[in-house]
């Protein structure tokens, strides 16, 4: 049975759900975005049967404000560690979505020893120039995804949103979760609550990454790593910056996917996220 509440963590409360599991080992989830909560409701019910599992909005997103404003990788860090001291958590493992999966990646950067395990479903490839050069994939992929009318609207919506409307972007992200979907089976083509999707932590967001220092490379780290990108993923040949930086993880691709893979192959998603984490079907 899931629990609800609210961990203060200075002047930003953060909207936690957990799913106790008493003596279990703990999985934090991170959801994508920036800005867009939910989505990843399957996966903690599957994983909540064996292991503790927390999901959070993240700050300034939905039911967690943030009347600082502060999006600096350094505060986003310090809400996973303010979880952690909550839960009495010394270690744990993370999993990421997009965005989410590069959230994971910059807190192990940060701190390796409260890492059990990586799993990283379609992350955002690095800081910087890495980020930029992600976002034009993305760009191209929407571009061939959508009809010259939903090109130019997703492109007014870009600019309207980077110029402060939360509308704009609610439209854009609503396009964006159709043209991931478009030609896949699923039962909802906008899983996401991107109607309450606000700009101003996106656009902070995207310029503290932008100029947070690069990532590095982790040759042998002390916990277990899994990258998944789907055969058709929002994200291109900027993938081969996470490969770089840990050349011991496992890389799958799941065929049949874009950027969604528990909606769009669920059989076989599951079965990695199994594998991963050792549970026997």
């Amino acid at each position: 049975m899931k629990e609800v509440l609210y961990i203060q963590n200075k002047n930003t409360r953060l909207y936690t759900t957990v799913y106790p599991n008493q003596h279990k080992e703990t999985i934090i989830f991170l959801h994508g975005g920036p800005g867009a909560p939910d989505g990843l409701g399957p996966m903690a019910e599957y994983l909540s049967s064996h292991f503790q599992v927390i999901e959070f909005h993240q700050r300034g997103t939905l039911n967690s404000p943030c009347p600082s404003h502060d999006y600096s990788v350094k505060a986003y860090i310090s809400d996973i560690d303010c979880i952690a001291r909550y839960f009495h958590l010394d270690r744990f493992h993370l999993l990421g979505h997009s965005w989410g999966g590069l959230y994971a990646q910059l807190y192990a950067g940060q701190r390796p020893t409260f890492v059990r395990s990586l799993f990283l479903i379609s992350p955002c490839t690095g800081t910087g120039w890495q980020w930029v050069k992600m976002g034009v994939e993305i760009g191209r992929f929407n571009k061939r995804r959508s009809s010259l009318l939903e090109w130019v609207s997703m492109c007014k919506n870009g600019l309207l949103g980077v110029l402060g409307s939360n509308v704009a972007f609610t439209q854009f992200y609503t396009q964006f979760c159709i043209n991931c979907n478009k030609g896949y089976q699923v039962e909802n083509p906008v899983p996401f609550l991107v109607d309450h999707i606000k700009a101003r932590p996106i656009i902070r967001t995207n310029t503290r990454v932008f100029f947070y220092h690069r990532l590095k490379r982790v040759p042998a780290p002390e916990y277990k790593i899994t990258v998944t990108y789907g055969d058709n993923d929002v994200i291109g040949p900027s993938r081969r910056y996470v490969r770089k930086r840990y050349p011991t993880a496992s890389f799958i691709t799941v065929r049949g996917t874009s950027h969604l893979p528990w909606l769009q192959n669920e059989e076989v998603f599951y079965r990695i996220l199994a594998e991963h984490y050792a549970i026997k079907k």
